[in-house]
């Protein structure tokens, strides 16, 4: 059976908002640290990940996951780009060959 409340995108972020987890940051110029900065300061959507191992996740997942209603979607798509940027990021820094270019790249890009 179904639950009868699925946890909803708002109850997901409140939740996140009253219990942070996954929180801070590392060196960034530590070597076995990638650093992914993406977005656009101006509209204030802005996203950095640090992380070692993520190329499989996709924004599509992270919607799913979050339940974000349409006109959130744009979300999604900037922590997947966030992701890749951090993951090339660490990659160039240890010498090995980056995934190919998409919109992610480990300076700041414009999504809004």
């Amino acid at each position: 059976k179904a639950p009868l409340h699925q946890p909803s995108y708002v109850d997901r972020f409140i939740d996140h908002y009253e219990n942070p987890r996954n929180v801070g940051s590392l060196n960034k110029d530590d070597k076995n640290v990638g650093t992914g900065l993406v977005g656009a300061p101006a509209c204030g959507d802005v996203m950095k990940l640090q992380v070692t191992e993520a190329m499989k996740i996709k924004n599509t997942d992270i919607a799913k996951e979050l339940s974000l209603p349409p006109v959130k979607l744009h979300c999604s798509m900037l922590a997947e780009d966030a992701i890749k940027a951090a993951l090339n990021d660490y990659k160039r820094k240890r010498g090995e060959p980056e995934a190919p270019k998409g919109n992610a790249d480990a300076s700041t890009s414009s999504n809004g």
